[in-house]
């Protein structure tokens, strides 16, 4: 009996660890099955509206029934942050950052989102958001691990080093490869992507607190990015035939996605930045990384750099100084970084706004 109670408690303080190494799988598959897509010809903004608005009918039933009697109300101020917070996390980053893939490939890309750690921490304590002690030693470790991790992928951007021999075969053939131009231009893409997700990032952390209904707030950011998104694919496609569909790998994309990527990671990701911050979740982003070089060299028959190895393993050894750092944040009275509920006061405050009524109380 003991030893099940030693192991839920080990699950409970686990949990965000395992669902965040299990969103980093669901983004790791995203990036081939993606190319491959944009290989085929889909238009990375067209993928981008569909994607989000399979995300929003996806989670709408279970928005609605499972939390129809905790979600707050939508007040027309609340509204314009779930805006402001889809253009940041859905149409606008997105958008620049699957160009970007188009662009260049997906072991850059994965490997310059990893900047994204280490620029929300920094946002994260200038706003006061993120607990940082100079004279503790584990206060030392988040800066000292921030610091070993943005070396890593420093290392891993701008250093090669001598390739690794493949010992056998791709087993995998992604159909429809090709050289990847214009990588200047996928480079400022990708560079201006990280810094938006990372106010993104941050912005979760505040919009949780006044709207803590993680699955509502995912579908309204699928709907709202998909409706953005949206109407800037009209103005820059304008062929009908980058908006038709097929029983192929550009469906196959979209459907995975919306379902696994914009509805169950993006919803794993907001209950993460509610009980543990938005550093966080961000710090997990190198696991993704790191996988996406092993099943490029092991299935996809990638060539693998010893540079990218290198900075993979210190980008590792930041990460676990930065997550030992963090620990200590909820040891106390476990509930620190908890948003606390609405007081009557706030409540009948709050009940003189503007209200958007769709459906049950939202």
């Amino acid at each position: 009996m003991n030893k099940l109670f030693q192991m839920g408690g080990m699950y409970k303080r686990l949990k965000a660890h395992l669902l965040m190494t299990l969103a980093q799988i669901g983004y790791t598959l995203l990036y081939f099955i993606t190319e491959a897509s944009f290989n085929r010809g889909m238009n990375p903004h067209v993928y981008i509206t569909y994607r989000h608005v399979v995300g929003g009918f996806v989670m709408l039933p279970f928005a609605y029934f499972l939390e129809r009697r905790m979600r707050p109300k939508l007040t027309w101020a609340l509204f314009w942050e779930i805006f402001v917070l889809s253009l940041l996390g859905v149409s606008l980053t997105l958008n620049m950052y699957f160009a970007s893939l188009k662009y260049t490939s997906p072991a850059f890309v994965s490997s310059m989102v990893n900047t994204i750690a280490s620029l929300t921490f920094v946002i994260a304590v200038l706003l006061r958001l993120e607990k940082l002690d100079f004279k503790s030693p584990r206060g030392i470790a988040k800066i000292v691990g921030t610091l070993v991790s943005l070396a890593g992928v420093t290392i891993m951007t701008l250093y090669k080093g001598p390739a690794v021999k493949n010992l056998w075969e791709a087993l995998i053939h992604i159909q429809g490869s090709v050289v990847h131009e214009s990588w200047v231009k996928g480079s400022i893409l990708t560079v201006v992507s990280c810094i938006t997700w990372s106010i993104w990032y941050i912005m979760q952390a505040v919009t949780l607190k006044r709207y803590p209904a993680q699955l509502s707030l995912t579908t309204w950011m699928n709907f709202v990015g998909g409706a953005q998104s949206a109407v800037f694919t009209v103005c820059v496609a304008h062929k009908p035939a980058d908006w038709a569909l097929r029983l192929d790998i550009n469906l196959w994309s979209i459907l995975y996605g919306g379902v696994v990527c914009s509805g169950l990671i993006i919803f794993i990701q907001l209950w993460c930045t509610k009980e543990k911050g938005p550093v966080f979740v961000t710090m997990f982003n190198p696991v993704a990384t790191i996988l996406v070089a092993v099943l490029a060299y092991v299935i996809f028959g990638e060539k693998l750099y010893t540079g990218s190895i290198t900075g993979g393993v210190i980008v590792i050894i930041g990460l676990y100084l930065v997550l030992w750092g963090k620990e200590k944040d909820l040891e106390p009275d476990g509930n620190s970084q908890k948003p606390a509920p609405l007081a009557n006061d706030e409540q009948k405050e709050a009940s003189n706004d503007s209200t958007i009524y769709i459906g049950g109380k939202v």
